[in-house]
């Protein structure tokens, strides 16, 4: 097994799961998201042949022709975020890095292609699904999937709530609409010099702006996080067998008053390298929920750092920025 970077803890869920040692857990977890913002998962729950087939089906979508694909596209409006977006559709944006020296548009574009998949009575954002008789099946096995990741997500906030002294159904309570998004992607080959001079990345550093994110690797990975203790310098978070790699969000820093961090990261591969694949869920709040600082993320010495803010005003404009 591959070492994980020094404050990337694996947390073993087992004892939350069992009631053995939920403290414990939380606890552990807990630590890891104000260190680093990020966690491996093992003995989570998810079975590992739903998430095998999730991943080939993925690799069946992503291996139709473009006219194919093109079929259940992405709209032009980034904030109805569901369907295919072809290579160089989407540009992720590093908020701080936005200046009118360096406008969004002209940020470099990512290679990779993705395809966007909700709850399917969310209202203003229903799902974009192939017509009839195409890819027949992978509707209902996204959706599937969608719901077991949505119970991983249940039992995460549950053990955040532990490890916050809160009573563990404190962030369901702002989650129980799965308002959630499953991402397919995959990393196509292109030529090494696009990527040697930069006018081209995989997804370039950036942070997450749910709560939270499960993530999912091939066998290739190409997850780096930013060093905790050295801005600006990436370690490798290899793929671990059997593991989710969940970290933290913009929201879900915002919302423990920077107690928790939302850490940098980015996807970096080879230049020469085969097709590489990674199945994310990003996790938000409710978006009618209006939150505040986590009890206990604040006091008389410490005070509260934001304003409250609706989950739907606050993701709306971050999905509206990178299309």
């Amino acid at each position: 097994m591959t070492s994980p970077p020094e404050s990337v803890q694996i947390v073993d869920l087992a004892p939350f799961i069992n009631g053995s040692n939920k403290a414990g857990v939380a606890e552990q977890m807990l630590d890891s998201f104000k260190s680093i913002g990020f966690v491996y998962l093992v003995n989570h729950g998810l079975r590992q042949d739903k998430i095998k087939e999730m991943f080939t089906w993925s690799n069946t979508l992503f291996d139709q022709p473009d006219e194919v694909k093109q079929l259940a596209p992405h709209p032009e409006s980034g904030a109805h975020h569901r369907g295919y977006s072809s290579p160089g559709r989407e540009k992720v944006i590093r908020f701080d890095s936005v200046s009118e020296s360096n406008p969004p548009g002209q940020l470099v574009r990512d290679i990779k292609e993705s395809f966007e998949v909700g709850r399917e009575d969310m209202p203003g954002m229903p799902n974009i699904w192939f017509p009839e008789g195409v890819l027949p099946g992978f509707k209902e096995a996204c959706l599937d999937f969608y719901w077991r990741c949505f119970e991983i997500e249940k039992l995460i906030l549950r053990v955040l709530a532990v490890g916050f002294g809160l009573p563990e159904d404190y962030f369901f309570q702002y989650h129980s609409k799965a308002d959630n998004q499953l991402r397919l992607l995959h990393y196509p080959s292109i030529p090494s010099s696009m990527l040697a001079d930069e006018r081209a990345s995989r997804i370039p550093s950036h942070t997450d702006f749910c709560s939270i994110t499960l993530l999912l690797q091939d066998d290739i990975g190409g997850l780096e996080v930013e060093h905790p203790k050295k801005p600006g310098i990436f370690v490798p978070v290899p793929p671990i067998p059997e593991s989710i790699v969940v970290n933290a969000g913009d929201f879900l820093m915002r919302w423990s008053n920077d107690m928790i961090k939302s850490t940098v990261h980015q996807v970096r591969l080879p230049q020469a390298f085969k097709d590489s694949g990674v199945d994310g869920k990003f996790c938000a709040a409710d978006l009618d929920t209006i939150v505040d600082s986590i009890p206990g993320t604040w006091s008389s010495t410490r005070p509260k750092l934001y304003s409250p803010i609706s989950a739907k005003e606050y993701i709306s404009e971050r999905l509206a920025a990178n299309y």
